[in-house]
């Protein structure tokens, strides 16, 4: 389990660390540079321990331990991995993948406030919806509030037919897919048509009151700071509320400011209130992702000290 199929597990390795791992029966050695032999073998007796426990690793799992280690030597791998947030109904464990992460679902365990800031493929709103679910099926709330705002990304759609519901779902489509990986089809609609799931734009949470509710408010950085004001004022009592964006893609008009920029810079100093910013090291989609984000970082930074 731990060597992977065919060795993939330990290919994965050898080609980070430029080392050399072998295998004879249950001995395995690391040969190479000292600091790299050093740094392979204490991950490799991590992700061992974590076998153990019955936790399966795959060539995933190792790039994401890799660079949890990498990044913080002292890091116990095991702590991360570990801390099971919920199990889909095709018995898929949803489990932090990096030390933000696992900051990131411990904060959301202890705050009735969370901003969870930081670039596309950090599992900000998914990792949101597990836990919205788990607190759902543990009746900690009594229903789930997904939200966004309906801002285009860029482009002019033009007139959408239907009634009302049928316009907006284009804009919720991202938040229905993070919520039908989490249950079956069946289950997901049945609890969306009795009102214990709602999936609703932003415009639709002024004036209302959200009590005994799990609420996630996805794409942040397109609201206004008037719509932010409005969403956070909607918590009511024993509620939650988390709230997610990428503040370098706004998809707001040039004179408006984002509003998830702005409550970054009002609220960080209350009590209560958490922010998590996620940076490209957090990414656990196609690791060509995470190599894109540092492109666009460096290029916006070179533009940055020309101006």
């Amino acid at each position: 389990m731990l060597l992977g199929e065919n060795g993939e597990n330990v290919k994965l390795l050898e080609e980070r660390e430029n080392v050399k791992i072998t295998t004879r029966g249950s001995i395995l050695s690391v040969s190479g540079e000292e600091g790299r032999v050093d740094f392979v073998s204490k991950l490799l007796n991590q992700l061992y321990g974590i076998v153990g426990k019955g936790y399966p690793v795959y060539a995933s799992d190792i790039d994401h331990a890799h660079r949890i280690l990498a990044g913080n030597h002292s890091a116990e791998i095991e702590q991360v991995f570990l801390d099971r947030v919920f199990i889909t109904s095709k018995k898929k464990v949803i489990a932090p993948k990096s030390i933000n992460q696992k900051h990131y679902i411990d904060a959301i365990r202890s705050y009735d406030i969370v901003f969870g800031i930081g670039p596309a493929g950090t599992g900000k709103t998914y990792l949101a919806m597990a836990m919205a679910a788990a607190s759902l099926f543990e009746k900690k709330f009594d229903r789930i509030v997904l939200t966004r705002p309906a801002v285009e990304a860029g482009e002019r759609l033009g007139f959408l037919p239907g009634d009302l519901a049928e316009k907006v779902n284009p804009y919720l489509r991202p938040v229905y897919d993070a919520l039908y990986d989490m249950m079956d089809f069946e289950r997901a609609s049945a609890m969306i048509a009795k009102g214990i799931i709602e999936v609703a734009p932003l415009a639709f949470m002024r004036g209302r009151t959200l009590n005994d509710s799990f609420v996630i408010f996805d794409e942040a950085q397109n609201s206004t700071p008037e719509q932010m004001k409005m969403f956070l004022t909607r918590l009511g009592f024993n509620s939650k509320a988390i709230i997610t964006g990428d503040v370098t893609q706004t998809d707001l008009p040039p004179d408006k400011m984002s509003g998830l920029v702005h409550a970054a810079h009002i609220l960080s100093t209350i009590r209560g209130i958490k922010f998590v910013n996620f940076s490209d090291i957090d990414v656990v989609r196609h690791p060509l992702v995470q190599e894109v984000i540092r492109a666009y970082n460096n290029l916006n930074h070179s533009e940055t000290r020309e101006e």
